[in-house]
């Protein structure tokens, strides 16, 4: 797999308040504009998500997959890893959440993508470089709103 793209933003608004958001799922379609639909496949026992179909249209980029997900028990931070897709051969990310003594949290995204079509390193890594700043813009957005 690639190497990952990594990205941070400063979100005016206590961890457990950006958690709440980023374990919300089924609500990305509201906020997130390449998310057309979000389905939980299977619940943890806390409600969250552990497995979720997405069906994605960022323009050009159009796909559905699944991803399954494992929560941090301290709620600092979530991974996912597809199970499967269709223009995706491979997806790992992660968001991790860091209390800062103002009372901001800072959002720090990795995301590696494995297409199933080939594409030059530049590409690629430019094309997670606008997935990950869009997804913190979008998430900042929706938590600070």
């Amino acid at each position: 797999m690639a190497d990952r793209t990594q990205r941070s933003i400063l979100i005016e608004a206590p961890s457990r308040r950006v958690m709440a958001v980023i374990a919300d799922v089924e609500s990305y379609p509201e906020w997130v504009a390449a998310a057309k639909s979000v389905e939980v496949l299977e619940k943890g026992a806390d409600g969250r998500a552990l497995t979720a179909r997405f069906v994605l249209d960022a323009g050009v980029v159009k796909d559905t997959y699944v991803l399954s997900y494992t929560w941090r028990p301290d709620d600092k931070a979530v991974s996912w890893r597809m199970t499967s897709g269709e223009l995706q051969k491979a997806q790992d990310g992660t968001y991790e959440l860091r209390d800062l003594p103002d009372g901001t949290t800072e959002v720090t995204y990795e995301l590696t993508v494995d297409l199933n079509i080939p594409m030059i390193g530049m590409f690629k890594r430019k094309a997670e470089k606008v997935i990950t700043d869009t997804a913190l813009k979008e998430l900042k957005k929706r938590v600070e709103g």
